[in-house]
């Protein structure tokens, strides 16, 4: 699986984590930066290279980080077809692919540390979307708000 990775200044002290964990897991990051310390970039920027590396299929699923994770999941939310969610907990990064096709994953580096961090990346990327009739119905009513 490819999956695309961005974060602005707030995220990069989770930024080797979660791509380590991606790496461990088998799959292949697709490092869309930051790639060095920029205080003065803006969160949506790297949310938006996420989501379009979704959106046009040059990555399966996205993982944005931001300070908080609210940025990012609210700029990634807004592109077409893109179900981003913001999960500090393993059972949300599981159970929002599984029922709702979640396929950007958000995080806040100064909400979890590292080993949170790799946990959730880990709970997202080998979770499978159900598509099962409820489930399916559902997201077509999620996406028809697009």
């Amino acid at each position: 699986m490819r999956v695309a990775f961005g974060t602005d200044h707030g995220g990069l002290a989770i930024k080797d984590s979660v791509l380590d964990a991606i790496r461990e897991l088998g799959h292949a990051p697709l490092d869309l930066g930051a790639h060095a310390l920029d205080p003065a970039d803006d969160y949506p920027d790297f949310a938006v290279l996420v989501g379009e590396a979704v959106q046009s299929g040059r990555a399966d699923r996205g993982i944005a980080v931001c300070g908080s994770g609210v940025g990012v999941a609210l700029a990634a939310g807004k592109l077409r077809g893109i179900r981003a969610c913001l999960c500090h907990d393993t059972y949300s990064a599981a159970q929002g692919v599984v029922h709702d096709d979640m396929n950007v994953l958000c995080l806040g580096a100064r909400v979890i540390g590292p080993e949170l961090a790799k946990a959730l990346v880990r709970a997202f990327l080998t979770a499978e979307f159900d598509g099962g009739e409820r489930f399916q119905r559902r997201v077509n009513k999620v996406n028809a708000l697009d």
